[in-house]
């Protein structure tokens, strides 16, 4: 039982060489997931208390750990690539992976990944939404360096995160806050600002 624990833990060791698109703040070189993972984990710790005193944070902060393990097997994907057939890829991977555990521990780690992947309880809303608001803080952080290695624009990540609010209305207003600063800022252009207009109110207005 305990080897079957070890050998899980070896292979998570691998998650530590996926690396995202996102920079660490003040560092010079791409995040991995072991890394997003632990800021995710501790982001919630931190900060569901604040927000929401009815959240479960020990399970929120479960599957903050868990959330992307599945990358090992199935490689980080671009939060603004085409995400068709990314389920069933790391759905596999998940069977994989947790399935180098014990019974009943692998299926209680399977369910957690699906939880947060369905978003079926509050807790995986709210991790959710830390994981989509983390990648922005770091962007703005780093006057949007990974946004403009990957040409991202406003428009597109409005839409991705508006499920922040999901989780959160006070992490949604601060997304917000987020993307306006760094559109007026230039590292965030709009496909469409050509007279500074275009912010999140607008767009807000359009949906």
């Amino acid at each position: 039982m305990i080897t079957d624990g070890i050998n899980f833990l070896n292979e998570l060791e691998k998650l530590k060489a996926v690396d995202r698109r996102s920079y660490p703040i003040g560092l010079n070189r791409k995040e991995n997931s072991a890394e997003h993972s632990w800021s995710l984990a501790m982001a919630v710790m931190t900060i569901a208390p604040l927000v929401d005193t009815e959240l479960d944070v020990f399970r929120a902060i479960q599957m903050a750990l868990i959330h992307d393990v599945v990358e090992i097997d199935a490689g980080d994907t671009f939060c603004y690539a085409d995400q068709s057939g990314k389920y069933e890829k790391e759905l596999s991977a998940a069977k994989r992976i947790f399935g180098i555990l014990p019974s009943p521990l692998s299926q209680t780690y399977l369910e957690l990944w699906q939880e947060f992947e369905h978003r079926s309880t509050k807790e995986a809303l709210f991790v959710n939404a830390f994981d989509r608001i983390l990648p922005l803080i770091q962007n703005h952080n780093g006057e949007g360096r990974s946004w403009t290695e990957n040409q991202v624009y406003y428009e597109q990540a409005f839409e991705r995160n508006q499920t922040i609010k999901d989780g959160s209305e006070e992490l949604w207003i601060y997304a917000l806050q987020i993307m306006d600063a760094a559109r007026k800022s230039g590292w965030l252009p709009s496909k469409s600002d050509q007279d500074g207009v275009i912010n999140s109110e607008s767009l807000r207005s359009s949906t």
